[in-house]
């Protein structure tokens, strides 16, 4: 047999060490040696080699607007959904576009070839909707992307947002979105979460709502959620991002809630970079950091992944489209520090928001789609630790980044000895 491309001599994220062949767009064998021809060779010697990174929360349609027409000099979440709206009639359909496409290059050169994106349904020009859909399809060749159908504005609170989001959904946006919190009251926020189940029920569609992204304790609507998911049929399905309420909930509460989730199927993405940038601001000391509770949850059983959220726009001021430093954030946040937790992180932005996206065709296998990434890293937490550089990124069996390895030994003046930061070993604790 031979090969369209071969990566070499990689350590796959369990420790193993071996070669991948891959013919078209397809991993067509694993073995701890391939000896056969291939037209091109990639050689990961030492080096990490993971499918590829997927984030299963942004927002393309805001992404690098940051500074458009002011920046939120608050830092709420609040200031930021008001300065959306101010930018929401400013924006042309190129102009979304065009930011949207240089994200997914950037994207890429991270080795992030999976992304769902929430775009707002509540602009009755739906430009963003058309902008997404078309940025969709040109990038198919090397990035899934996802659109939820977002009624950013609240699907009662903002007029013609229920009939937007419906026109959304004809026009081709895979899953079903919304904001229960924002709503004017907990019980229309109640109503929309049912109306919006009720719709992807009917659709065959996937829900993922912003689900209580405050620091209200009595915002509860991921209860709502689980109930809805279970009485429609909806398990696997569904998925409730930030969840942000539940670090400031009553423990009890939370006791019966996680098992509640758990049962439901309902998957759980917390945002750790945004999330305790935005909430806690009203706090004085001790002041929350906003982001929900991640090892309770995945002790319950719930399927867990980060998200990024936001890349230069209303809400953040930052961020590079590299999820390794969501999950370096997360780990921190959530005080994941074990070996174990720690290559669970890694897992985190890999093959678990991978399976909450519903990607079974992603994964290191043989008949999985050929897409993945080379790190300079020798395994999972130090790809974590060092936030890796992507040396190398296969999309669909083509390579679509590259970059030279850097030499990382660092000679200390005076001495001697150099320090590689990749291979720095801690003692042994007798």
């Amino acid at each position: 047999m031979s090969f369209d491309l071969i990566v070499k001599g990689g350590t796959l994220p369990d420790g193993t060490v071996a070669d991948i062949g891959i013919k078209g767009d397809k991993i067509a064998a694993i073995e701890a040696r391939i000896e056969a021809a291939a037209k091109s060779v990639v050689d990961a010697s030492g080096n990490l080699v993971s499918q590829p990174f997927v984030d299963p929360h942004f927002h393309m349609d805001a992404t690098l607007s940051y500074g458009l027409p002011r920046i939120n000099a608050s830092g709420t979440l609040l200031e930021g959904i008001s300065l959306w709206g101010e930018l929401k009639p400013l924006l042309t359909h190129e102009a979304v576009k065009e930011r949207a496409l240089a994200y997914c290059d950037w994207a890429v050169s991270m080795g992030l070839l999976a992304i769902r994106t929430h775009v707002d349904t509540c602009d009755d020009r739906l430009l963003a909707v058309e902008a997404l859909l078309e940025v969709k399809k040109e990038i198919a060749p090397y990035i899934d992307l996802q659109l939820v159908a977002f009624p950013q504005d609240g699907l009662y609170r903002s007029p013609n947002a229920r009939e937007n989001t419906i026109r959304a959904l004809d026009m081709g946006v895979d899953i079903v979105g919304g904001i229960p919190h924002f709503e004017r009251t907990m019980a229309d926020g109640t109503r929309s979460m049912t109306e919006l189940c009720e719709i992807a029920a009917e659709r065959g569609l996937m829900v993922d709502l912003h689900c209580d992204e405050t620091d209200d304790p009595l915002s509860r609507h991921i209860e709502q959620l689980a109930y809805e998911t279970q009485r429609l049929g909806l398990q696997g399905r569904v998925a409730g991002s930030h969840l942000t309420s539940m670090h400031s909930m009553d423990n009890y509460y939370v006791s019966k809630l996680l098992p509640l989730i758990a049962e439901a199927g309902v998957s759980a993405i917390p945002n750790p970079l945004i999330n305790i940038m935005l909430q806690g601001r009203h706090d004085t000391y001790p002041k929350r950091r906003g982001m929900t509770r991640v090892p309770e949850m995945l002790k319950a059983g719930i399927r867990v992944g980060w998200g990024q959220d936001c890349v230069l726009d209303p809400w953040y001021s930052l961020g590079t489209a590299d999820m390794l430093d969501v999950a370096f954030m997360g780990l921190h946040v959530a005080q994941m520090s074990s070996p174990a937790d720690m290559r669970r992180c890694f897992d985190m932005v890999t093959k678990v928001n991978a399976e909450i996206m519903g990607l079974d065709h992603l994964g290191l296998a043989v008949g999985k789609v050929a897409s993945l990434v080379v790190l300079d890293a020798g395994n999972p937490i130090e790809a974590v630790r060092l936030r890796a550089e992507r040396l190398c990124v296969v999309a669909r069996g083509k390579v679509v980044a590259e970059r030279p390895k850097r030499d990382t030994a660092l000679s200390i003046k005076g001495r001697p000895a150099s320090i590689n930061r990749r291979h720095v070993v801690p003692p042994q604790v007798n």
